[in-house]
């Protein structure tokens, strides 16, 4: 049998190799652009494929709305020294007579130290009785012990002083510097205040979150806003729990980037620009600048706006494209915003496939010409 000549060898390898890319398909990191688009509504898919333009990025821009609700901002500030069940105080009794009714030998004064005031809002005086403590100031419980007194003794002088107890506290927890429970006194009545003597912060303050829980209610605001906007920095009310965290909203890269990973947001704001950068930017030799898509599901009412309808109902899977070489594809990704969940997916340029082709081709050509090599000096 006659063998085929060494000449035939390298075209019908390379003809074996092309073959075989056809029909097995060479390597890839995703989809292309064609395969994306081949699941478009327009060809029997099930997602809206939109090209991103400033209309667009204009109906897009939805950022997470935070703030507190009327009954946080309407709150006036506390009058620090209104007293509330869970408060101790401090009570002196001063006698006009040597041997007063409280007062002990040697002295004409009694000290009470630490009288908490009940649940119920009272406390208890020796020989004034059961009284009510919550709601009045020092100075009016300070006259109420005296009218008691001053049908036993002649002229009692009462002293009452608050201390720090728990009727009027709250809660810091989450990343500040000094996690715990503070009471709210007169420099410490607004949330600033309260952050401050809780040591501030301990995370970037671009993307930390502040969150306070009063009953039922709850507001989460950015931590910038609270300089930015004074009608933020809300009154505290006892028993409020403040919640410091960092912000939780991350995307998923994937593709031909320089990372594929969960990210998490950097800023309150992050444009699809901002987002490719912090992922580490496209691959020159692997990322196709056309094919930058943003894959959401989108609320119908703003899916009916980008479309131009109104007979969408519920979420809607959208996928909007970016084309960077665009003249002002740019200005349009800078202005493109990003959102919690979103998937960034950048396809491969064609010249990377045609590479993944061309190393395909040189290994069996390299092991054809070892063979003739082999055969030439035999």
């Amino acid at each position: 049998m006659k063998s085929v000549p060494l000449r035939w060898a390298r075209p019908v390898a390379m003809l074996a190799a092309l073959t075989l890319a056809a029909s097995c398909g060479l390597p890839k990191v995703g989809p292309n652009k064609r395969q994306i688009f081949a699941g478009s509504v327009q060809r029997e898919g099930d997602a809206f494929i939109v090209s991103v333009n400033d209309r667009v990025a204009r109906a897009t821009a939805v950022v997470p709305a935070l703030g507190f609700s009327s009954g946080f901002t309407s709150a006036g500030r506390l009058t620090s020294d209104t007293i509330r069940p869970g408060d101790v105080l401090g009570l002196t009794v001063w006698e006009n007579v040597d041997d007063g009714l409280l007062a002990a030998e040697a002295t004409n004064s009694t000290v009470l130290e630490e009288v908490q005031v009940d649940s119920a809002g009272y406390i208890f005086v020796p020989y004034a009785g059961r009284l009510r403590a919550s709601g009045n100031t020092p100075d009016q419980l300070r006259e109420t012990i005296t009218r008691k007194l001053e049908d036993q003794t002649p002229d009692p002088q009462v002293q009452v002083r608050r201390l720090a107890g728990d009727g009027a506290t709250v809660s810091l927890t989450g990343s500040v510097g000094a996690q715990g429970v503070y009471p709210i006194e007169r420099p410490t009545r607004t949330l600033s205040a309260m952050l401050a003597q809780a040591g501030g912060v301990t995370i970037q303050p671009e993307i930390a979150q502040v969150t306070v829980i009063r009953g039922q209610e709850k507001g989460k605001i950015w931590f910038q806003d609270l300089f930015d906007n004074p009608q933020l920095d809300v009154a505290l009310r006892g028993g409020d729990r403040i919640l410091v965290e960092e912000d939780t909203r991350s995307f998923t890269a994937l593709g031909a980037t320089s990372a594929q990973a969960r990210v998490p947001f950097e800023s309150q704001d992050l444009s699809a620009l901002e987002a490719i950068a912090q992922v580490g930017g496209l691959i020159s030799t692997a990322s196709d600048p056309t094919g930058v898509f943003i894959l959401r599901n989108e609320p119908a009412e703003i899916a009916n706006q980008v479309l131009g309808r109104d007979d969408l109902i519920g979420a809607q899977r959208m996928v909007y494209v970016l084309n960077l070489t665009q003249p002002n594809g740019l200005f349009v990704a800078r202005d493109f915003v990003i959102r919690d969940d979103d998937t960034l997916y950048v396809t491969e340029a064609p010249y990377a496939q045609w590479t993944k082709t061309i190393s395909l081709l040189v290994t069996p050509v390299g092991s054809l010409s070892s063979v003739s090599t082999a055969l030439d000096g035999s």
